[in-house]
């Protein structure tokens, strides 16, 4: 794959929960589109975010943001508005993706096995538990396990929930319950439409939260995971599926939870991520460098794609236009 010379908007920042990772991202994808002769503007995305893309008039924006704004929508949304060619998913995709019950009514219907379980008031927690325990109560909307807690019966939260315990119910009004799945923490790049490897994570501190996500040294990488041959086919084949329905562009990330006591029975997508990370410690890097591809090799083939797509995009209109 060859790209012609191009000016990249590398979108990155922003105020989520994510802001420190995507600015990591960010940069890594900077530096390795200057090492390809790509001229870079860097954004750290703020509230003239609008007017800051209208005056660099790029080629293409690299879209690096992690959470909300610019991972459920609305910074898509934007970029449509303003006739931008941008990378990953669009607005639709992205606002379904992000939510994870949302997700849930895509993929489920479709035969991709998740987990149950209902959106809860967190002032419900005060008063009784939603599910039998554990359970896990994460945010509906956030990613990179941001506010997630495992609820046992040796956890000190209190029974039921204390209201001074620190927890997500302090942060967000509604939270998603799940059944917890014991096992083991898998998950699968797509890239394209490819499905690459599965990695299995293994967490010194027992639960692969956001701390062991982006700390080196809290996490042990295991690409690929030594796991039975089906298990590893079966989270390609879910990631791909999952990928295709949702409408992913660019790249995605599906995560799993494995029983690897009940067989492929005991697998479970947790939710697919949209605009995974792009730091040094990242999953889809790793991937990809395993299967051959450097990473700067990765970051022109996610904008390859996305100028494609905006072609294609355009071809269709002017067909439209001309009947």
């Amino acid at each position: 794959m060859s790209l012609p010379k191009l000016h990249v908007a590398v979108l990155m920042g922003g105020w989520s929960h994510e802001r420190s990772v995507s600015l990591m991202s960010g940069e890594g994808v900077a530096r390795a589109l200057e090492s390809k002769g790509h001229k870079v503007t860097r954004i750290d995305m703020d509230r003239d975010v609008a007017l800051r893309l209208s005056e660099a008039r790029p080629d293409v924006v690299f879209n690096a943001l992690h959470g909300a704004p610019g991972e459920d929508g609305t910074v898509q949304g934007m970029m449509d508005l303003m006739g931008l060619t941008y990378t990953h998913s669009g607005l639709a995709t992205s606002v379904i993706a992000i939510d994870k019950e949302l997700t849930k009514q895509a993929l489920v219907p479709h035969g991709v096995p998740m987990p149950g379980g209902r959106i809860v008031a967190s002032k419900e927690l005060y008063e009784r538990d939603p599910l039998p325990r554990p359970y896990v109560l994460k945010p509906v909307n956030e990613g990179s396990s941001v506010g997630v807690a495992i609820v046992t019966d040796e956890s000190n939260y209190g029974n039921p929930i204390r209201r001074d315990a620190k927890g997500p119910w302090q942060e967000f009004d509604n939270l998603l319950a799940e059944p917890y799945i014991r096992g083991r923490e898998l998950t699968t790049a797509v890239i394209g439409d490819r499905a690459l490897l599965v990695t299995e994570l293994k967490p010194k501190s027992g639960f692969y939260d956001f701390d062991s996500k982006y700390t080196d040294g809290l996490t042990e990488h295991v690409c690929p995971a030594e796991i039975p041959d089906e298990i590893a086919q079966a989270c390609k084949d879910l990631a791909l599926r999952a990928h295709r329905l949702l409408g992913c562009k660019g790249t995605s990330r599906s995560d799993f939870r494995w029983d690897d006591t009940q067989g492929v029975e005991g697998l479970f997508l947790l939710e697919t991520n949209t605009q995974p990370g792009m730091t040094p410690l990242s999953l889809v890097p790793e991937q990809a460098r395993a299967c051959g591809m450097e990473y700067a090799d990765l970051v022109e083939a996610i904008i390859a794609e996305a100028l494609e797509d905006a072609r294609a995009k355009q071809a269709a209109g002017a067909v439209k236009g001309a009947e």
